[in-house]
C-alpha cells in the first residue's frame, strides 16, 4: 500500500492532468463466473503482505487457508529493503507461482521506491534482447532486480520438479509492478514451452508505451484488476511518458465488473482511466480493496 500523505503529494505532480487524444474502446461484462475465477490469485496478493515467519508452512490465516495444497518453496525480502516474496507450487493449477508484496506504508524504503519515478532501460543481462527504447520506472526496475535472479532459479528448480510447464505472477500496487517485470523476464528466460500468466491488482503504470507493447506481445496472459475509484492505477501519468498494458478489468461494484479492451486511453465511462480521470475524483481507500469481498495490505494478514 502506498503512503498515503506522500501519495497525495506525489500522485498531484503526477495524476494524468495533460492527457493524449482519447480511443474508444468496447468493455465487456465480466460473468459472475469469471469474477469468482480471480478469488485465489487475490488471496495470493493478500498473502505476500504476511511476515515471512507465517508463510513458512503456509500458517498465515485467512489467505493460506483459502489456498489449501500450496507449497511455498523459497520466502524472502524483509518488507522494507526487499519486498516480501514467495515462490511455490500450486498443485490445483500444476503452476509455479510468484507473489510480491506491495508497499508497506511504515517501511520508509519502499515509499522511496514508489517516488523514483525516473525511467531507465532494462538491464539485458536480466531481460535479453529488450531494446533500449523499452524504459521502466527507476525505483521498480531497481526493486525487481534485487530478487531476479534467485526466484528465477527457483521457478525453474520447481517447473522440473513438478515436471510443469506454468509460471503464474501475482501481486498488489507495488507488488503488482513487480510481477507486470516478472512476467516479461520470465518470459524472456524460461523455454518458450513454459506458459506465463500475470494477474495483478491496483498496479501503478510501470513503464513507458514501448514496455506496455512489449507486455502485450510477450504476455497475452496478462490481467490487471483495478478496484472503483483507486487513484494508484492512473500514476505515474501518462504526461510523463508511462502507460499501462491491455489486460484491464475494473470493478464497478461488487459482482459488477467489466473487461476493457486496448490500452489505458479510453473514453468509455466504465474505464479506469475516465472513472478516475485525475487524482482529485479518486478514493486511495479503495486500492485496499476489496476486490470481490476481499481486501488486500498489510492490516488484512490474519
Amino acid at each position: 500500500m502506498f503512503n498515503v500523505a506522500l501519495f497525495g503529494v506525489l500522485a498531484a505532480l503526477l495524476g494524468s492532468v495533460v492527457q493524449a487524444a482519447p480511443t474508444k474502446r468496447s468493455v465487456t461484462a465480466l460473468s459472475t463466473s469469471e469474477l469468482s475465477s480471480f478469488a485465489p490469485f487475490t488471496q495470493f496478493a493478500r498473502a505476500a503482505y504476511c511476515p515471512t515467519s507465517k508463510l513458512q508452512g503456509w500458517q498465515c490465516g485467512e489467505a493460506c487457508n483459502a489456498l489449501p495444497g500450496f507449497q511455498p518453496t523459497l520466502i524472502g525480502g524483509d518488507g522494507n529493503g526487499v519486498q516480501i516474496f514467495f515462490v511455490g507450487f500450486w498443485p490445483t493449477q500444476n503452476t509455479v507461482v510468484v507473489a510480491h508484496e506491495g508497499t508497506d506504508p511504515t517501511q520508509l524504503v519502499s515509499v522511496l521506491t514508489d517516488a523514483n519515478i525516473l525511467q531507465d532501460p532494462l538491464d539485458t543481462a536480466l531481460f535479453p534482447g529488450v531494446p533500449s527504447s523499452v524504459l521502466v520506472h527507476d525505483g521498480f526496475r531497481n526493486a525487481h532486480a534485487l530478487t531476479a535472479k534467485q526466484i528465477l532459479a527457483e521457478v525453474k528448480k520447481q517447473l522440473a520438479a513438478h515436471n510443469a510447464n506454468k509460471v503464474t505472477l501475482v501481486g498488489h500496487s507495488l507488488g503488482g509492478a513487480l510481477a507486470e517485470l516478472d512476467a516479461l523476464f520470465m518470459t524472456l528466460n524460461l523455454p518458450s514451452s513454459v506458459a506465463v500468466k500475470a494477474v495483478t491488482f491496483g498496479t501503478p503504470r510501470v513503464g513507458n508505451a514501448a514496455f506496455a507493447q512489449l507486455i502485450d506481445q510477450r504476455v497475452p496472459d496478462f490481467r490487471r484488476i483495478n478496484n472503483k475509484k483507486d487513484i494508484v492505477p492512473i500514476v505515474p501519468g501518462r504526461a510523463l511518458n508511462f502507460a499501462h498494458p491491455h489486460g484491464e478489468t475494473h470493478i464497478l461494484s461488487p459482482g459488477n465488473a467489466v473487461a476493457c479492451s486496448g490500452d489505458d486511453d479510453a473514453t468509455d465511462a466504465q474505464c479506469q482511466i475516465q472513472t478516475v480521470p485525475n487524482i482529485f475524483v479518486g478514493n486511495v481507500f479503495d486500492h485496499l480493496g476489496p476486490y470481490e469481498g476481499i481486501s488486500i495490505g498489510t492490516i488484512f494478514c490474519t
